[in-house]
């Protein structure tokens, strides 16, 4: 088979120069990092070099080159462009695969994250592959980064595997020390000189509709004056259409929710000066022919997880720097350029120094379903850049649990299998699997991440009777609202007052004029923050029925004290959302049952503590954060078992002193250590004794100033530094410290000053140091 034409390919672009140097890294070494800004033509070059390395050596032809890029655009122009310099067909020597559409190639193929990963699971070994290059791994997409770390264990298990990273910003040296110290290959830049205005808008931040305005009145101005093509950047798809309402004819969008024919006409230079609005898809994967300006809004839209609500969305922020300069980059390709920067030079400066990367903030329930079916549960012992956030896994194994994916130990289940084989995260999967071939529709709109009313979003056709091929099962019609609450029970939401309760306990608001507003139940896709609370993105109506089936109802008995009676209610619920409370007799046994619950779920609250209780229990708290164990956490030990006296004595009708059952928890013989580690007083040089206070989480003593005379150094409590609230003689803080003789030697004299006068018959000597401690005033005549 005859090699890639390299020196016809590789015409015009600087990456030609530096193809003998990744020739021979990648044959002395078998890896290796490629270090070249957007432009160079490293995604054009590196490929077919790789494939030409392989087939020189042809007693180790083991097969084509596979080329992962993180979009799926990126992926078909990659693909298209290099089958037109090869000069031949796509699907011929060059092809594409990606969800929903492929066309192999003979010896290269252009392939995205999902489609590699699921290879990589299901044939580790990689049969008939003879190397892989991971592009845009800078840019730290979740997938992409679980995938360099699998390919990483692969090279070790194939000697002859070929593995290559790609980077278009100064992070190689991290990379080469990933991959076992690879060598580095650099290619000059290839951009042009630019001149940077800045054009700032107050409402940039604040997403407001004037600011997309101001991005369209920036480019056709440039467009006036230039006659040359522009290329907008805004975060997300849903500032395309308003920039674009605001350029009539003259502006032209590009975005991954494109179809290719749309794709390629935004990629085709045109014969009038045109303005493209593009999302983060322009930044390096793709070039836009005719561009020798860039307006770029300074924003990003990148993924979050709210574990405190449960939420999990996009949020829109401040770019990277890195991103600042990637995006100005493109306006010097073809020629000198111009950026204009709608914001202000100084909120360049403080532009964040580095791109977020996905596996800190997103949502991990995909990715750790790769990671045991990978056999790396929780990535322990895989070679990662980043090791994901304890918390994150915790909730994504959570949630992988309750959809049978995974066991008590993280290890994948056959089940789990099954889903991680399936194209589309976990929670879509098993909407799918369960429900059939019917449900296909709904699960294909959410797949592409919609907004507004699910019913009212049609999915492309190709892409729904490929989800029908996958899964067999009932063809009886089931609701997309009924699909949306099986992938997102959590999500299912009742309307309450002018906004909705989640199953999951936050509330959430619809948007203004929103189709949905009149619906009692939502089943919701997506919900994200904004500065005014939760905001539903996507959801679907539900009837209640249908709600019920997707969360499942619980009852149970509640109980609560008032006026010193338990009374009890019978709750039915649907996760958070309260079906029903009635008032019920509380038989004993289960009333102690309830006022436990209550007490895991509302802490002591329902308890009048006394002082001497609540004194003892913020010293074990204190000590328990301070020390571990053996001090007991309260809030996490079992009320029917510290409790359960008292919880009777509640039931009865008997008042209740928690002091004893507090005693009951202290651990034995530590117990003799405690008055030294956490003393309930403090004796300070004026002969008294006032209490140490834990209630902020660490030991406080108020004490008026003129009793401390003398004592130089803060004592401490289990190490920590007690902190003084120096008084004055009518009880109001003069003073806080932690730091006696800082305060002595300094501010002392200030208040000093200001005190004598106002409190002439209390004692305020030059020198405290010496001065008598006491709690009376002075002597008469003194």
């Amino acid at each position: 088979m005859r090699p890639f034409d390299l020196s016809r390919i590789g015409t015009g672009l600087p990456f030609a120069e530096a193809i003998d140097d990744l020739t021979r890294a990648c044959a002395a070494h078998r890896r290796a990092v490629v270090q070249a800004p957007p432009g160079t033509g490293k995604t054009t070059l590196v490929p077919p070099a790789l494939a030409n390395l392989t087939l020189a050596d042809e007693a180790k032809n083991h097969g084509k080159v596979l080329v992962c890029a993180p979009r799926r655009v990126a992926v078909r122009a990659a693909a298209q462009r290099l089958a037109h310099l090869d000069g031949t067909a796509l699907g011929e020597r060059v092809g594409h695969r990606m969800r929903g559409h492929s066309l192999a190639g003979s010896l290269v193929e252009f392939v995205t994250p999902g489609v590699l990963l699921r290879m990589v699971l299901r044939d580790p070994a990689l049969e008939g592959v003879a190397a892989v290059v991971v592009d845009e791994v800078h840019e730290r997409h979740l997938d992409t980064d679980m995938l360099l770390g699998m390919l990483i264990e692969v090279t070790q298990l194939r000697e002859d595997l070929v593995l290559v990273a790609m980077s278009a910003t100064v992070q190689a040296e991290r990379y080469a020390a990933l991959m076992g110290g690879a060598p580095t290959v650099d290619s000059p830049a290839a951009i042009h000189p630019l001149t940077v205005e800045y054009a700032p808008h107050p409402g940039r931040l604040r997403g407001e509709p004037s600011f997309y305005e101001h991005l369209a009145n920036l480019a056709r101005r440039d467009v006036q004056r230039h006659g040359q093509s522009v290329l907008v950047f805004v975060p997300g798809v849903r500032e395309v259409e308003p920039v674009l309402g605001h350029l009539g004819g003259l502006g032209v969008p590009l975005h991954g929710r494109l179809s290719a024919a749309e794709t390629q006409a935004a990629l085709q230079p045109g014969e009038q000066p045109r303005v493209v609005v593009a999302t983060s898809i322009a930044e390096s994967s793709l070039t836009v022919p005719g561009v020798r300006a860039v307006v770029d809004s300074g924003l990003s839209r990148e993924p979050r997880r709210d574990a405190a609500r449960q939420m999990n969305g996009l949020v829109t922020i401040s770019e990277a720097r890195p991103t600042a300069e990637q995006r100005a980059g493109r306006a010097g390709r073809e020629g000198p350029g111009r950026v204009i920067r709608a914001f202000s030079e100084q909120e360049c400066q403080h532009l964040p120094a580095e791109v977020t990367p996905e596996i800190a903030v997103s949502d991990l329930t995909q990715a750790a379903l790769w990671l045991a079916c990978w056999g790396t549960p929780r990535g322990e012992g895989l070679p990662l850049l980043q090791a994901p956030p304890a918390p994150a896994l915790d909730a994504a194994e959570a949630t992988l649990r309750s959809l049978g994916a995974v066991d008590s130990s993280g290890t994948a289940t056959d089940a789990g299998r099954a889903l991680a084989a399936l194209p589309l995260d976990p929670r879509l999967g098993r909407a799918l699997r369960d429900l059939g071939p019917t449900a296909a529709e709904t699960v294909a709109v959410l797949a592409a991440s919609p907004a507004g009313d699910i019913a009212a979003t049609q999915a492309p056709r190709r892409e729904v009777e490929r989800l029908r091929r996958l899964v067999r099962g009932s063809q009886q019609t089931v609701t997309p609202g009924a699909v949306t609450a099986r992938a997102y029970p959590a999500q299912v939401a009742r309307r309450q007052d002018s906004d909705y309760l989640l199953a999951s306990g936050t509330r959430a608001r619809l948007p203004r004029s929103s189709p949905l507003a009149d619906a009692p139940w939502l089943a919701i896709a997506e919900v994200s923050r904004s500065g005014e609370g939760a905001v539903i993105r996507a959801a679907a109506r539900l009837s209640e029925q249908e709600a019920l089936d997707a969360v499942g109802v619980t009852e149970e008995y509640r109980a609560e004290v008032t006026q010193g009676r338990v009374r009890g209610r019978l709750v039915r619920r649907v996760g958070a959302i309260v079906l029903s409370s009635t008032p019920v007799t509380v038989p004993t046994e289960q009333a102690v049952t309830a006022l436990a619950a209550t007490v895991r779920a509302e802490g002591l609250t329902m308890f009048q503590l006394s002082d001497a209780a609540a004194h003892l229990r913020d010293r074990l708290a204190f000590l328990r954060a301070r020390l571990g164990d053996p001090w007991p956490d309260v809030s996490a030990t079992d009320p029917e078992a510290w409790l359960r006296p008292e919880l009777e004595a509640l039931a009865g009708g008997k008042t209740v002193d928690l002091y004893p059952a507090l005693q009951r928890l202290l651990p034995w013989p530590e117990t003799a250590r405690m008055g030294k580690l956490a003393p309930e007083r403090l004796e300070v040089p004026s002969g008294s004794r006032p209490r140490v206070d834990y209630s902020e989480g660490r030991p406080v003593v108020r004490v008026k100033l003129q009793e401390c005379f003398g004592l130089a150094q803060s004592p401490t409590c289990a190490g920590v530094p007690v902190q003084f609230r120096l008084l004055s003689p009518a009880g109001r803080d003069l003073a806080i410290t932690d730091d006696l003789a800082s305060f002595w030697s300094g501010p002392y004299a200030q208040v000093r000053a200001e005190m004598r006068g106002r409190y002439p018959k209390h004692p305020w000597p030059e020198d405290p140091w010496s001065a008598q401690a006491t709690a009376r005033v002075k002597r008469r005549g003194s």
